[in-house]
C-alpha cells in the first residue's frame, strides 16, 4: 500500500513539474469539452441542444445572434465579442429556460 501511495505522489509530482499553459480544466480552446464558461479562453461554453455535449466557441460577431448573460454559464448562442451588446428582449422564462436571444449590435455606431 505504501509503494502505491509513493507512486502516487510522483506520479502528482511530475504532472506539476510540466507546466502546461492551455490547461486542462481552465483555459481550454475552441472546441474542446466544458461545463461552464469561466473555463474557455472565449469565455463561451455552448451547445446545440439540450442533449448535446457543450464545448468552447468563439463568442459572437456583429449581427450575430446571441445570448444575454446568464447565471448557468452554458449557452445555446454565445454572448457578443467586446464592445458589442446584445439587443434582446429578456422575459423570466427565457431566463429559466437560457432561450433569451438576441443579435450583437454595435450600439456606438447603431446611435451615429
Amino acid at each position: 500500500m505504501e509503494k502505491v501511495l509513493v507512486l502516487l505522489l510522483v506520479a502528482l509530482a511530475v504532472a506539476y513539474a510540466v507546466p502546461d499553459p492551455r490547461g486542462i480544466i481552465i483555459n481550454l480552446d475552441e472546441g474542446e469539452l466544458c461545463l461552464n464558461s469561466a473555463q474557455c479562453t472565449s469565455k463561451c461554453c455552448h451547445r446545440e441542444d439540450g442533449l448535446s455535449l457543450a464545448r468552447c466557441a468563439p463568442k459572437a460577431s456583429e449581427n450575430s445572434e446571441c445570448s444575454a448573460f446568464t447565471l448557468y454559464g452554458i449557452y445555446y448562442k454565445c454572448p457578443c465579442e467586446r464592445g458589442l451588446t446584445c439587443n434582446v428582449d429578456k422575459t423570466i422564462v427565457g431566463s429559466i429556460t437560457n432561450t433569451n436571444f438576441g443579435v450583437c449590435l454595435d450600439l456606438g455606431r447603431a446611435t451615429e
